[in-house]
């Protein structure tokens, strides 16, 4: 008799629940030495530290202190004398109890734990930071039709240098100078073909809205990735008569290589208008097989004389984003008439940026009509259609009907793919320092805000996760190197900092709370009120961690 059994791939396993346990066993351990190192400082008898709860794993005694890590390694405590009412102490140890203490000392070491989760992404941060590390380049990979960076001039290729005066090295620091920079004229200082020019751009406003925060930035659309020069042929035009069709990749002009639209631009800028340029092409042609239709990839050169504009322009041409490479048969694109090659020109009368927002358009209609003009090959027709399900099936058989228009425009091969340029960065010590501390603040108020936003209902409660949860990331961040896993670490890090200090029983920001009471009315919290108090809070708690370990297991 034989049998069979899946094959477990234990290593890997075994690697992210180590992972796991240090990303926990980390942040429980900076928190539990706030409330250690305080309460030492401040004369308080420390009975035992622990890290993690349930039977003891390993652990030793130094001093009055015992030390453990113990099994669950899901939380800690620092076990502290006198820290529970009516706790019989010796004569000696009566004065070092925790509740024997004034208030401001018990609230400086209930404090002092979720400040440490506070304070300790500062120094990961830091460590990040710290020294040389790649970012997005201001290199302008792609520059959007009919938007404000096209309309200054800007052409794939140029680097940008300053915003307003403000010098930027990164496409992040880029478009974190937009921000309220709009609807007026901003200086823009690039480096093309090794010049340094000056052009005035005018943003249009945008408006970035999530459940923790809106931006107002500016947006004078252009993308830091490099697209490949892949044309799209209006009917009539120079390209069509020199024998160029929509989807053709440029490989070449004159014998240069042009990789990216922004090399295919630097080539044109050394050739005067009118001359004949000679492109090397790379033409799919559709080929049947049988029931099945596949590309096959062929090879040929035309020469075209160079055009006035900038980009694809120069050789009659556009971009090929907004023509569509197929479309679905029995959608209702078919059925309103779309056809593979046709190009989208305006939904509900506005001309889309790309094809993304075009298809993020449709997302939000869903099952809504709209008015969807186009360019085909009877020119231009307009048309009020609407999305419906569509039966599809995936590589697994399973079927589903998505509510679709029912088209795609051209999917990039492997050699293809878009390319970011990067800059190494480098920051020293003080630098590093002043990123951390400025950056920790922003993601403290946005937690804040997420908190908030749980409460009135803004925020969805299945964004809430728990241990599944971050096993997860914590195993998903490890395989993103380094500088993930620590980024991960300060953001769990903060979430518990400031999660400990809301005023629930059983968590630190009650018992700061009660401290605060008890020095300001010279009395503490009333016995019964504290114990109903306790009671509310852990059933408080126990409902947050079905609701978190619940969204754990739908996901």
């Amino acid at each position: 008799m034989s049998a069979w059994a899946p094959t477990i791939t234990v290593a890997p396993m075994l690697q992210n629940i180590g992972f796991f346990v240090i990303l926990l066993g980390v942040l429980v351990t900076v928190h539990e030495l706030g409330h250690f190192l305080v309460a030492k400082a401040c004369g308080v008898k420390v009975l035992k530290f622990s890290i993690g709860f349930g039977p003891k794993l390993i652990g030793f005694t130094k001093g009055e202190t015992e030390y453990q890590i113990a099994l669950l390694p899901l939380g800690g405590y620092v076990k502290m004398a006198g820290d529970m009412p009516h706790e019989e102490l010796s004569p000696e140890e009566a004065s070092r109890g925790f509740l024997a203490q004034p208030p401001w000392k018990r609230g400086l070491i209930v404090l002092a734990g979720p400040a440490f989760n506070l304070i300790f992404p500062i120094l990961v941060y830091f460590f990040v930071f710290l020294g040389p590390h790649q970012a997005t380049s201001t290199y302008v990979g792609t520059v959007s039709e009919g938007m404000p960076a096209q309309a200054a001039g800007i052409r794939p290729g140029d680097r940008i240098l300053s915003v307003d005066g403000e010098p930027v090295r990164t496409f992040n620091d880029m478009r974190e100078a937009f921000v309220g920079r709009f609807e007026r004229p901003v200086p823009i200082v690039l480096e093309r073909n090794g010049q340094k020019l000056t052009l005035d751009v005018t943003p249009t406003k945008n408006v970035e809205t999530s459940p923790i925060d809106t931006v107002e930035r500016g947006s004078i659309g252009v993308e830091a990735v490099s697209k490949p020069p892949i044309v799209g042929v209006p009917p009539g035009s120079v390209a069509e008569q020199a024998g160029l069709r929509t989807f053709d990749r440029i490989l070449a002009v004159n014998g240069v290589s042009v990789e990216t639209e922004a090399r295919f631009q630097q080539e044109l800028d050394k050739h005067a208008e009118g001359t004949p340029l000679e492109l090397t092409l790379r033409r799919m042609d559709s080929v049947a097989a049988g029931v099945v239709t596949g590309r096959v990839p062929s090879v040929l050169k035309l020469t075209v004389p160079k055009q006035p504009g900038v980009g694809l322009a120069t050789v009659g041409a556009e971009t090929s984003d907004l023509y569509l490479a197929t479309v679905a048969p029995g959608s209702a694109a078919e059925k309103g008439g779309l056809r593979p090659g046709d190009r989208i020109i305006a939904l509900d009368g506005e001309k889309p940026e790309s094809f993304v927002k075009f298809s993020s358009k449709l997302n939000a209609l869903k099952e809504r009509s709209f008015q969807l003009t186009w360019r085909g090959a009877d020119g231009e027709r307009t048309e009020t259609l609407a999305q419906a399900p569509l039966k599809t099936e995936d590589e697994m058989g399973t079927a589903s009907s998505p509510i679709v228009l029912g088209v795609r425009n051209w999917v990039l091969s492997a050699a293809d793919m878009p390319v970011l340029d990067e800059v190494t960065v480098h920051l020293g010590p003080g630098a590093a320092l002043k990123q951390a501390a400025l950056i920790v603040p922003k993601i403290v108020g946005q937690m804040v805000r997420v908190l908030g936003g749980l409460l009135v209902g803004s925020v969805p409660m299945n964004t809430v996760g728990g241990p599944i949860m971050m096993y997860q990331l914590a195993s998903k961040s490890a395989e993103q190197g380094l500088d993930s896993f620590l980024h991960l670490m300060a953001l769990i890090s903060i979430n518990l900092g400031v999660m400990n200090l809301l005023p629930i029983p059983v968590l630190d920001g009650f018992h700061l709370l009660s401290a605060a009471w008890e020095g300001i009315r010279r009395r503490p919290i009333p016995v019964r009120v504290r114990e109903v108090a306790n009671m509310v809070g852990l059933a408080l708690l126990v409902l947050l961690m079905l609701l978190a370990v619940t969204n754990d297991i739908t996901r």
